[in-house]
Order: structure tokens, then C-alpha cells, then sequence
């Protein structure tokens, strides 16, 4: 059959004629698209940015519960460990002394403890006047940085994160380094040099749209703002691959704009089919309880969307406009020909298979012993920041500290006071700070219950002033018993008492020499600190500091111990909240998401192949080649002696099933066409052959851009999902291009047997009049015809036509003129 003929029948196609607009509408989908870009240029800064991994636990978790609690009723204050190197003990206290009179700092430890001087360096622990976001604490933060800019000084604090600037940073250097590898890639890949700019602006305006509608969500994750758009562009740059690649071909049959029309035509379903599994694989990360999974999900599969849509409306303009550029600028193919390798694998297929084998089970036992961790503190990266590095220095020199919270019912000290003395005795505690045993004043606790002699001989009022001031209290608490029997033996925690006072002085009810008063505003100023940080309306916080790892199983379990002791004295028991709770919870959860998204990847990609090759067995051979360099890439943690974050498992294993299986479906769809033609041994020759451009273009971008973020990324949590998916690419590579074709050849008579094809319904065609027919009929004209059949009818139709071209003629008398046309066609026509 002519190609020109086979393009003109097919304009009727919903397809084409969608391409054709497309393509001749290209200027205002210009216009579209450069308001697109400048909107998201403008947008793209109103994206939030969340830096903090504990946001994302599930609601029902225990750190969450206890976050939301501490959030509603607690107060943080801001505070920085700063260690200044090579100074004298006493120039630590000048030091100190210099940094409390800076504004916005409301205290600094330091003393001549081994907590605070060691080896000729000194840890200031300050606290400052604001919570962490708060602009006072910032500025003063700053202003110490300046004022000792001249010593050898490291400052680890939360204060003014600016965590995800860095990340920023790290990443536009990264993608300007993936940009260079992009562009040679290209180069070495493309069929002209005009290529390229189409398939950058492609690239560009995607990302750019991707960025600037992650306003949509409000905020997004640290880890999808970081990593997205370089995913993006590795995981969607076969789109536009594929399109241009088509463009080539058609060009050679078709002038320019009928070349974009159907490329575009025949590229859509083609592309559309390719990116179902990598929406499969990004689909089942949304199904995490850690809930990171389901925003870096969403984003990714927004950016995948939004690829799809500039492959499909703004660069086949772009071709169009390039066309005669694109024309001049042709060379040859800088891709060598693989027909060794080829040949190798082939011929080593008796002796690879089972070595094969053997690695991959061997390699299914050893991801199952992968060292995961649920915190980042074991975690290290090759790229450093200020942060880290200040952190290690202090840690190497005074050592690590494991912080944590516990909330229990509000309201009674004296159980407070009996949990804490328990607390305190626990080996693996070093310190509990809560009301009860913080001390107000000449040894007399805060939440202590005091007589109002005791309370007249702290405040230095006289006792007949501190008898009315119970008397007062009494009252006002409607306890009119003890004013009865005597007020000397009324006992009220010093805690309440003060307030009492402090409000009764401040109305002008009690009066106070200067001194006193004086005396009274320190300690209300004192006492309100620690009400805003340890006293809530529901909940008392104790903080307490473990002599445990954040992370281990020693630590779990006294995680037990504790809520077991507060239990003996509250019967709701209480909430702990820190770094270890979160590893706890984020390891209950893993087993779960685990379980889930391996089954829902797993599913999602074989009903996409499934329905794509029409086979049982296919689906099953290139899904044991993936989950195998799946099992292959987290083996290596294992040999290597490296915690792997958990979370870098549960999204690359997701990514590497949906993304690196279209290498796959790349060589088997080779394999399936070049097979009906040749040999099967020269087939799979033949398939690396043709291949080898595609998934050596996609797979280095891929694996380019995870080691690159990997390599330059300071967050340990971006760096491990680099690191795994960078090393995951290649060994999907490895497996595709040497052990899939082996598999195939062996496999073939298997994947024969259990192919189907699935039937449509065909009802017979009823027409009458002139018509032309070319195909097969099957029914009745004017009689009975079965068989393929080229030519006119005129006359009654009632039959199945499996035809390439059914057209009825409204006009007989044009009959004489079509019969001359289908002949003068005829002979430019090749079956």
C-alpha cells in the first residue's frame, strides 16, 4: 500500500485531525504558553516550602499527637549550641557575659562543667527570647555570628533555618551540571543538531509550569521542591524523544507540516502507553501513611502531566517552526552499532541465566536484611553544610544529646513531683526539667506546696500580709474550710501562690517596699518562662535527656519503659514526643507501607503491560528483570555496611519499577516486531541494536541526575534517594540489556502460548448505493461474497468488512470519474 495513500485515509482519524489543529494553531498555543510562564515564573514564589519531616506523620501517630499538643499549649524557645575552639575558660565567661546583653538573647549556659569546657573549647547553650521563626531570635542569632566572626566558631540551632535556600542552591547546581549532560547526550543521541533547542525549550517550559503550579498544593516538602524537577526532566524526557524521533521518520516521507501532523498522530498513543507506568509507580507512593510519599507523589505526577501536555501541544509548534532549521543541520548518528554485544549475549546465555539467578535470589535475601534507618542522625552525606559540619564538630567534642518531651495531664504537681523523682532515678536518664522540680528560691520548688510562713520567709513579707494573702486565696477558691480552722495550715503550691501575688501587688491590693517588688518581677518573669514552655491548659511537659541513641532498639524499648512509669501515676498514661518517638513510629508505619506499595506497583505496571502486549507471560518477564535490580540495588547497602533511609527505599523501588520498566518494554517491543521478520538469535541482535539509542539517551539522564543529587546534596534524605536511584538505573540497565533478551529468547515459546488477543464486537455494515470497497467482506452484496475484495460496489451491503477503506459515493454519476482515480492509485499501490 502507497504511504501517501495510507496517510490520506487516515485524516478522518480523531487523531490526526486534533494533530493537524494543534499544528496549525501553534501561535496561540505560543501565546498560551508564554503567559503559562510568565505566571509561574510569578507563582513559583508563592510556594511554601515545609522543611520538617515530622509534619508528614500520619495524624494518628504518637509524635504527631504530641507535636499538635506542644504546638496549641507550649511555648519553644529558640535556641543555638554554639562551640567557640582555642579559647581559655575565662575568656568563655567574657564570652557568655557579651553574648546575654545582646538583644533577643534571654540566657546562656555556660560553666566550668566538661557539659560546657572541653579541650580548650567552650559550649554556650543559649536560649533566646522568641520561638525559632520569630525575627528577634534570628537577628540576635545573626548578631552573634557577627560579633565573633573572628574566633573558630560553629553554631548548631534551628533558628532561621535556612535549609531549604540551601537545598535550592544544591539543586540549581546540580541541574546546571545535568543540563551539560542533557546537551551532550543529545548531541551524541539526536538525528540534527536543530533538535536540541526544541527538546530544551520543551524540557524548560514543563519544569518551569511544574514549578510554578505547586502553588496549587500550598505547600509542598523540602524533598519534592528539591528533587522534582530533576526528576521531571529524567523521567519525562522520552516523550519528547519519542516525538522527535517520529518527526525524522515522517520527514523523509511528508513536507514539514504533514511530518508534524503525523508524528504527533501516531507518537500520542505510543507516548501515552509509556508513561502509564511511571504514573503506576508514582500512584502507588501516594498510598504511604508517611504522607511525604502522597506531596512528592502528587507533585511528580502533576510534572509527568504537565510534561505530556508540552510534548503534545507546544512542541510539535516548535518542530513546525524549526522545520527548515532542523532540515540543514542532519549528521550522522555518533551512536555505535552494538552487534558484538549483541552477539555476546547470545552466545553466554547457558552460563549468564543462571548466574543470573543465583544473584538475584542471593540479592532477595540480602534486601530483606537492608540496614534501614528512620532518622537521619546515622545518616552521612559527601556534600556538607555549615549546619552539619558545626554539629559534628560539637558532637565530636562534647558529644550527642537525645531530647525528648513528655506531656502528661495537667493539674496536679504532686504526681508530677513522684513521676519525675522516678524519672530521675532511670539509669538512661541524665536530666528531667518539669514545674516540680525546678527550683524557685532558696531550695523551695516551683510546684512545692507551701504554708504561709514558708511562703513569708521566701518573699520576705511579713507573716500577718502572707496570712491575708491565703486568706484571699482561700476565698477565692471557695475553700472557706481553712480560713475556719486556721490558715497556718493551709498548704498552696508556691506556684499559684506567686501568681496570686504577683496579681494582687500589680492591682495595688498589697503593698511592697522597691526591694521586694523588685524581687517579685524577677521571679514572675522567671516563673513565666518556664509556665510558657512546661505548663499548658491540658498538659504538663517535662524534658528530659536520654544517655540513648536516637535510634536503636534499646531506645524503642525504654520508649515502653517510660510509658509504663507514667501510667503508675495517670491512668490516660502520657504522650512522648522527640526524634526517637518519630524513628518508632515511622518504623511501625514502614512495615505496612512496605507491604502496600510493593503490592500496588507491582499490580498497577503488570494491568498496564498486560493490556499492552496481550500476554501472561510478558508482564511476568519484565517485571522479575525490574524487581530483581530492585532487589539488586538494596542488596548493596547490606554489603556495604550503609543505613539506608526507608523512606529512599519505598519511593526509588516505586520509581525504578514505573520508570526504568519502559526500558524494558523498549527492548521487548523491538524484540516482538523484529522477530516476525528474521531469525530469532538475529532478532534479539537486531533489537539491542535499535534500542540501544533510546535507553542509553533516558537511562544516563536518569542515572546521571540521581548520583549528581546524591553527590551535591547536603540533605541526607534527598541525598539517599539520589544515591539509591542513581545506582538503581544502572543496574536496571545492566539487567535489561543483557538478561532481558536472554530471557526473551529462551521465554519465546512460553510468551507465544500465553498470549491472547482480545476480540472486539463487529456488527455487519448495512449501506446501499455506490460504494468503494477495500478489505474483507464477509455477508451480503446483492449475493454472498467472502473474501478480500478491491474494487466498487453498487448495490445493497448487509456485511463485516474488516476493511482499510469503506466510503460511500453520494454521487453516481462521479463513478466513471473514481473508477479512473482507483486506477491510476492502483498502480502506485503495495500491499
Amino acid at each position: 500500500m502507497s504511504r501517501k495513500k495510507s496517510y490520506d485515509r487516515d485524516e478522518k482519524n480523531f487523531t490526526v485531525r486534533l494533530s493537524a489543529f494543534i499544528v496549525d494553531k501553534r501561535k496561540a498555543f505560543y501565546l498560551i504558553y508564554i503567559g503559562l510562564l510568565i505566571f509561574s515564573i510569578i507563582s513559583s514564589g508563592w510556594v511554601k516550602v515545609d522543611n520538617i519531616l515530622t509534619d508528614y506523620l500520619p495524624e494518628n501517630t504518637e509524635t504527631r499527637q504530641g507535636l499538635t499538643v506542644m504546638e496549641e499549649e507550649f511555648t519553644t524557645f529558640g535556641t543555638a549550641d554554639i562551640m567557640i575552639e582555642n579559647i581559655s575558660y575565662e575568656q568563655g565567661v567574657k564570652i557568655s557575659e557579651g553574648m546575654e546583653n545582646i538583644e533577643g538573647v534571654k540566657s546562656v549556659e555556660y560553666d566550668d562543667s566538661e557539659e560546657h569546657y572541653k579541650d580548650v573549647s567552650g559550649l554556650f547553650s543559649v536560649t533566646f527570647e522568641g520561638e525559632e521563626e520569630d525575627e528577634i531570635s534570628v537577628k540576635a542569632l545573626n548578631e552573634i555570628k557577627e560579633k565573633y566572626a573572628g574566633y573558630d566558631i560553629y553554631i548548631s540551632s534551628g533558628v532561621g533555618d535556612v535549609m531549604a535556600e540551601q537545598l535550592a542552591g544544591e539543586m540549581r547546581t546540580v541541574m546546571c551540571i545535568a543540563a551539560v549532560i542533557i546537551v551532550s547526550v543529545l548531541l551524541l543521541t539526536s538525528h540534527t543538531y536543530a533538535e536540541i533547542p526544541v527538546l530544551l525549550m520543551t524540557f524548560i517550559s514543563s519544569a518551569l509550569i511544574n514549578k510554578g503550579t505547586n502553588y496549587l498544593f500550598g505547600t509542598i516538602s523540602f524533598v519534592s521542591n528539591s528533587v522534582a524537577v530533576v526528576l521531571q526532566l529524567a523521567l519525562a524526557v522520552d516523550y519528547a524523544i519519542i516525538l522527535c524521533h517520529r518527526y525524522t521518520e515522517e520527514r523523509e516521507l511528508h513536507e514539514a507540516r504533514e511530518a508534524v501532523v503525523a508524528a504527533l498522530s501516531k507518537s500520542i498513543p505510543e507516548i501515552l502507553g509509556s508513561s502509564l507506568t511511571t504514573l503506576s509507580g508514582l500512584a502507588a507512593i501516594t498510598f504511604m501513611q508517611f504522607r511525604i510519599g502522597f506531596d512528592l507523589g502528587m507533585v511528580l505526577i502533576k510534572s509527568i502531566i504537565i510534561s505530556l501536555l508540552c510534548v503534545f501541544t507546544l512542541m510539535p509548534g516548535l518542530l513546525m517552526s524549526f522545520s527548515s532549521l532542523i532540515d540543514r543541520t542532519h549528521h550522522r548518528s555518533f551512536v555505535p552499532k552494538i552487534n558484538i554485544w549483541g552477539k555476546f549475549v547470545i552466545k553466554c546465555r547457558k552460563i549468564s541465566l543462571p548466574v543470573f539467578t543465583a544473584v538475584i535470589i542471593g540479592a532477595l535475601f540480602l534486601s530483606n536484611m537492608c540496614p534501614y534507618v528512620y532518622g537521619t542522625s546515622t545518616l552521612s552525606t559527601i556534600t556538607k553544610n555549615d549546619m552539619q559540619i558545626a554539629h559534628a564538630k560539637i558532637t565530636g567534642t562534647f558529644g550527642s544529646e537525645n531530647t525528648m518531651a513528655m506531656l502528661v495531664p495537667a493539674g496536679n504537681y504532686e504526681k508530677e513531683a513522684g513521676l519525675i523523682r522516678e524519672l530521675e532515678r532511670m539509669e538512661e536518664v541524665d536530666s528531667v526539667t518539669g514545674l516540680a522540680n525546678i527550683e524557685a528560691k532558696d531550695g523551695y520548688m516551683l510546684a512545692e506546696y507551701l504554708s504561709p510562713r514558708q511562703f513569708a520567709e521566701l518573699t520576705d513579707m511579713d507573716i500577718d500580709t502572707a496570712r491575708m494573702l491565703y486568706s484571699a486565696y482561700a476565698a477565692e477558691e471557695e475553700n472557706y474550710g481553712k480560713i475556719i480552722s486556721g490558715i497556718d495550715s493551709y498548704d498552696v503550691p508556691l506556684l499559684d501562690m506567686f501568681e496570686f501575688l504577683y496579681q494582687r501587688v500589680d492591682e495595688g491590693y498589697i503593698n511592697l517596699d522597691d526591694e521586694a517588688k523588685n524581687d517579685i518581677e524577677d521571679m514572675h518573669d522567671a516563673l513565666t518562662d518556664a509556665k510558657l514552655q512546661l505548663l499548658g491548659d491540658n498538659y504538663s511537659r517535662f524534658v528530659m535527656e536520654l544517655n540513648l541513641p536516637e535510634e536503636s532498639g534499646e531506645t524503642f524499648d525504654f520508649l515502653d519503659t517510660l510509658h509504663e512509669t507514667a501510667e503508675k501515676y495517670y491512668e490516660e498514661g502520657c504522650i512522648m514526643v522527640g526524634d526517637s518517638t518519630s524513628d518508632a513510629d515511622l518504623a511501625s508505619s514502614f512495615k505496612t507501607d512496605n507491604i502496600l506499595i510493593n503490592i500496588l506497583t507491582i499490580v498497577f505496571v503488570i494491568l498496564v503491560l498486560l493490556f499492552t502486549f496481550k500476554s501472561a507471560g510478558i508482564p511476568v518477564l519484565l517485571i522479575l528483570v525490574i524487581q530483581g535490580s530492585i532487589w539488586i540495588n538494596f542488596a548493596f547497602p547490606y554489603i556495604l555496611d550503609e543505613n539506608m533511609f526507608f523512606m529512599s527505599y519505598l519511593i526509588v523501588s516505586s520509581i525504578q519499577m514505573g520508570a526504568n520498566i519502559d526500558y524494558a518494554i523498549v527492548i521487548t517491543n523491538r524484540y516482538y516486531s523484529l522477530k516476525q521478520k528474521m531469525p530469532l538469535k538475529e532478532a534479539v541482535v537486531e533489537t539491542l541494536n535499535q534500542a540501544f539509542p533510546t535507553i542509553i539517551t533516558s537511562g544516563t539522564m536518569l542515572a546521571s541526575s540521581g548520583v549528581l543529587i546524591g553527590l551535591l546534596s547536603s540533605s541526607e534524605v534527598v541525598a539517599s534517594i539520589g544515591v539509591a536511584l542513581g545506582r538503581g538505573t544502572i543496574i536496571s540497565i545492566v539487567l535489561v540489556m543483557f538478561l532481558l533478551p536472554q530471557l526473551l529468547y529462551i521465554g519465546d515459546r512460553i510468551i507465544e502460548k500465553t498470549s491472547f488477543t482480545l476480540k472486539k464486537p463487529v456488527t455487519p455494515q448495512i449501506s446501499s448505493g455506490y460504494m468503494r470497497v477495500d478489505g474483507h467482506i464477509k455477508g451480503q452484496v446483492s449475493g454472498i461474497v467472502d473474501g478480500e475484495f478491491k474494487g466498487t460496489v453498487k448495490g445493497t451491503v448487509n456485511a463485516v468488512i474488516d476493511n482499510r477503506t469503506s466510503e460511500k459515493k453520494e454521487d453516481e454519476e462521479t463513478e466513471g470519474k473514481e473508477a479512473a482515480e482507483d486506477e491510476k492509485q492502483n498502480e502506485n499501490y503495495i500491499e
